[in-house]
C-alpha cells in the first residue's frame, strides 16, 4: 500500500507549494528515500514541499507529461509549473532541506551537475535488480544469504 499524497503546506499568499516532489511509490527504494525527506521542514518558512505519488492512478498528472515519464525518473515541480529531473531535481529539493544543503551546494560547482547525472542515469540502469532485491528485503522473514559456512564466519 503506497502512502497517500502529503498536501500541499501552503501559506497565506503562497497558494502553490514551493517544490512538489514527484516520486514513485510503487518503488521500495523511493518509498525509503522519501520517507527521509518527508520527515524534514523546509530550512526557509515561506517554502513548502509536497509529495505526490505518481505510480498513483488518481492522481492528476502535471500538464504535458505522462505517467511512465515520470516514473521514469526523479522530478521535483516548482511553484511556476516548471518541471526539472534527474541531478538538477534533486540538487532543487536538497537546497530545501537541512542536512542536505550542504550536497545541493557541493552540486551547483562547475562540472558537478553534469557529474551527478551521469551517476544518476548509471544507478537507474541498476533500478530494477536494486528494486527486487529490496523488494525481497521487505518481505517479513526474509533474510540475506551468507556467503560462507558458519564454521567460516
Amino acid at each position: 500500500m503506497t502512502p497517500p499524497t502529503t498536501p500541499p503546506t501552503t501559506l497565506p499568499g503562497n497558494p502553490q507549494p514551493s517544490l512538489t516532489v514527484l516520486y514513485d511509490g510503487a518503488c521500495p527504494l523511493c518509498r525509503r528515500e522519501i520517507s527521509v525527506y518527508r520527515g524534514l521542514r523546509p530550512l526557509n518558512a515561506e517554502t513548502s514541499v509536497c509529495f505526490a505519488d505518481v505510480s498513483n492512478a488518481d492522481l492528476p498528472l502535471p500538464p504535458g507529461t505522462t505517467r511512465e515519464q515520470l516514473l521514469a525518473r526523479f522530478h521535483v515541480r516548482g511553484p511556476d509549473g516548471h518541471l526539472l529531473s534527474g541531478a538538477q531535481a534533486f540538487l532543487a529539493l536538497w537546497a530545501a532541506l537541512p542536512g542536505w544543503r550542504w550536497l545541493a551546494r557541493l552540486g551547483r560547482l562547475p562540472g558537478m551537475t553534469w557529474t551527478m547525472e551521469r551517476g544518476y542515469r548509471l544507478f537507474l540502469r541498476w533500478r530494477p535488480q536494486m528494486q527486487r532485491l529490496a523488494r525481497r528485503l521487505d518481505q517479513p522473514g526474509t533474510r540475506l544469504p551468507l556467503q560462507g559456512t558458519d564454521n567460516e564466519r
